[in-house]
């Protein structure tokens, strides 16, 4: 299936879709970095859990395919190493310790090729610790995009498939695969409060779904927008706040 490109809004990810890299740094503390270790963080984004690992780890290269997130990246800090490049089709002369990766692994579904470059990216007995979007993540949220669209007519978007979504099963045994030695794997959920209490759904869609909308003309856009986000107030506002039904996986492995 081929990769289907997203341009990224970085300021918008930035203003109001924080809870992305806010969240990781929990997943840093099961990173554990140390200060003699070359670390790469793939999938950086706008670079600020870079940051963060590289506060105490001084090797740190963040790596995302997005032209606009490292440019942001290299803009907030530039004394870190930021490059752009495809976490299914990447390669560095000197191995990495760690590889790190948080809510970006789901975008890429070229994922057994993803998972092959990383292995061979680690140095022996390096370590892969990752968090992404697991089996049903935002299914309630595109599932009612899927019909929303599929009603007035635009069946090819309906049936896009834009991320990769799998259990556990499935990821670790494509981890095993190729070498991997999965030492622990956690599928949990975790509905996340959205920032915008009036237009949460909505800004959601735009930051995350642009493709679905592609060649939808500007007023089904609308309708759409508004259908989706009203339709869903039932399940996923609550005391005020818009909560996105995320699902996570995170894995730690070895080479």
């Amino acid at each position: 299936m081929q990769q289907l490109a997203h341009k990224w809004d970085a300021q918008l990810y930035n203003n109001k879709h924080s809870f992305v890299y806010d969240f990781g740094a929990s997943l840093i503390e099961l990173l554990d970095p140390k200060p003699e270790e070359r670390i790469l963080d793939l999938g950086c984004g706008s670079g600020e859990l870079t940051h963060k690992i590289k506060e105490l780890s001084q090797a740190v290269v963040g790596m995302d395919k997005s032209v606009e997130m490292i440019q942001r990246a290299q803009t907030q800090f530039p004394f870190i190493d930021f490059v752009v490049g495809d976490a299914s089709d990447f390669h560095f002369e000197q191995g990495f310790d760690a590889i790190f990766s948080n809510a970006a692994l789901h975008w890429v579904i070229q994922y057994k090729q993803a998972i092959r470059c990383m292995y061979e990216g680690l140095k022996e007995g390096g370590r892969m610790v990752v968090e992404f979007g697991g089996k049903d993540n935002v299914k309630t949220i595109v599932g009612q995009l899927r019909q929303s669209l599929l009603k007035r007519g635009f069946v090819k978007q309906s049936e896009l498939e834009l991320w990769y979504f799998p259990s556990i099963g499935e990821y670790t045994l494509a981890l095993e695969a190729v070498g991997f030695k999965v030492s622990f794997a956690q599928w949990y959920d975790r509905p996340t409060a959205l920032a915008d209490g009036a237009t949460g759904i909505k800004d959601w869609l735009v930051m995350f779904c642009k493709p679905f909308l592609e060649g939808v003309d500007d007023a089904s856009v609308f309708e759409i927008m508004n259908e989706v986000q009203a339709s869903l107030k039932p399940k996923l506002f609550k005391n005020g706040k818009w909560y996105a039904d995320y699902k996570r996986i995170r894995i730690v492995a070895y080479r």
